[in-house]
């Protein structure tokens, strides 16, 4: 596996020639912070970067220097040539933007926006804020963002915090999936009831309508009813969108930055990931493994561990001990990340070693950039 210094010259060079980041990986890793040192180098090259977060922690607003973050885009001041902008997804916002986007009237927007089913999905649907995070990523790499002054901005570089998940294709998959659905017979059966001609004819279509009904109850089925009656006709609209987010994601201009931790677990998950990408098309362009314990220079555990025995009942003899175990855990975390190394190589592999504190402002990000970009020693 490479090194810390030859793994961060290949990210720096990432973070100059790339419109697109994508930062993918399981939930507790360092994954939020990851993107926002790459978009904070981002600005510090010069390009006008921005970071999108599904995290709504308030951290990462406060180590930002932000009061909160939102769905609008806020820009972070800071000593950098370029720009630094961040935002949190927010995943009904951005569902009720495209539905602005692509009604034919802003009648037919406000009947969606108003209908109870609408309101009650649009934010909490399974899929929903994975294939909003594609979403938001399409409009911040197209369109740039409105910022709170009411103008707009575009950018050169867009970093992506995808939302964790145990299904590593929920974020490349929601737009497929969304597209399909469209396509579904149980959506083109929901759509009927509304059509004179079917109420005649489609006897299934009844079937299907009075069962529904049953469980969830007619009101309930009234509201969805009354939401596809006023999505017909947008349909369009929404797979196209879907199929350019697709586009996007596999663009030459777009990497992805897997992010992990040294443990088991997130090891495994990080490497099915890969492999998915790799099946679908897509690669892993850098490796980030958060929370390392150092290698403490070439001594080996039994070295350790044979001179604290002849030190028993000293201060020194403990530290010996101690070290020893560390080392141990060290080694087993190289272990653990060979299998992973190997599936995403030839891409560069760079460790961020367990800090003195928290990430919690500019500066110690600063101290996470030092270990992703700098230079080659």
């Amino acid at each position: 596996m490479s090194d810390g210094g030859a793994g961060s010259a290949s990210l720096r060079d990432l973070v100059a020639e790339q419109d697109v980041i994508v930062c993918s990986g399981s939930g507790g890793v360092g994954k939020t912070t990851t993107a926002a040192v790459i978009a904070l180098e981002g600005a510090r090259q010069g390009r006008k970067a921005v970071v999108v977060t599904i995290d709504p922690a308030k951290r990462l607003a406060d180590t930002l220097g932000l009061a909160s973050l939102s769905n609008t885009a806020a820009r972070i001041e800071g000593d950098w040539p370029g720009e630094l902008w961040a935002l949190m997804l927010d995943t009904k916002s951005t569902f009720d933007d495209l539905v602005g986007t692509y009604a034919a009237d802003p009648a037919q927007a406000r009947r969606i926006l108003e209908n109870r089913f609408y309101r009650n999905i649009s934010g909490a649907l399974s899929g929903t804020q994975e294939y909003m995070a594609g979403e938001k990523l399409y409009e911040l790499h197209e369109l740039g963002a409105t910022t709170p002054e009411g103008t707009r901005t575009r950018f050169d570089l867009v970093v992506v915090d995808t939302p964790p998940t145990r299904n590593a294709l929920d974020f490349l998959d929601a737009s497929r999936r969304l597209t399909s659905f469209l396509d579904h017979r149980i959506y083109r059966m929901l759509m009927a009831p509304t059509r004179a001609y079917l109420k005649a004819v489609n006897v299934a279509a009844q079937a299907f309508v009075r069962t529904v009904s049953r469980v969830v109850g007619g009101e309930v089925l009234d509201d969805a009813l009354a939401f596809f009656t006023a999505f017909e006709g947008m349909e369009e609209g929404f797979r196209d969108r879907a199929t350019a987010v697709r586009a996007l994601l596999g663009a030459p201009g777009t990497s992805f930055v897997l992010v992990a931790s040294p443990r088991r677990d997130t090891v495994e998950e990080a490497t099915f990931f890969a492999g998915k990408l790799v099946s679908n098309g897509l690669s892993v362009a850098g490796l980030v493994v958060n929370r390392m314990h150092p290698t403490f220079g070439p001594a080996t555990p039994g070295a350790d561990r044979a001179r604290a025995a002849t030190l028993v009942g000293t201060t020194l003899g403990t530290l010996y001990a101690n070290l020893a175990d560390l080392r141990d855990m060290a080694e087993g975390e190289e272990r653990h990340l060979r299998g992973l190394a190997q599936t995403v190589a030839p891409a560069p592999v760079v460790r961020v070693p367990f800090l003195a504190e928290d990430v919690h402002d500019l500066r110690t990000l600063d101290v996470v950039a030092e270990h992703l970009f700098r230079p080659t020693a």
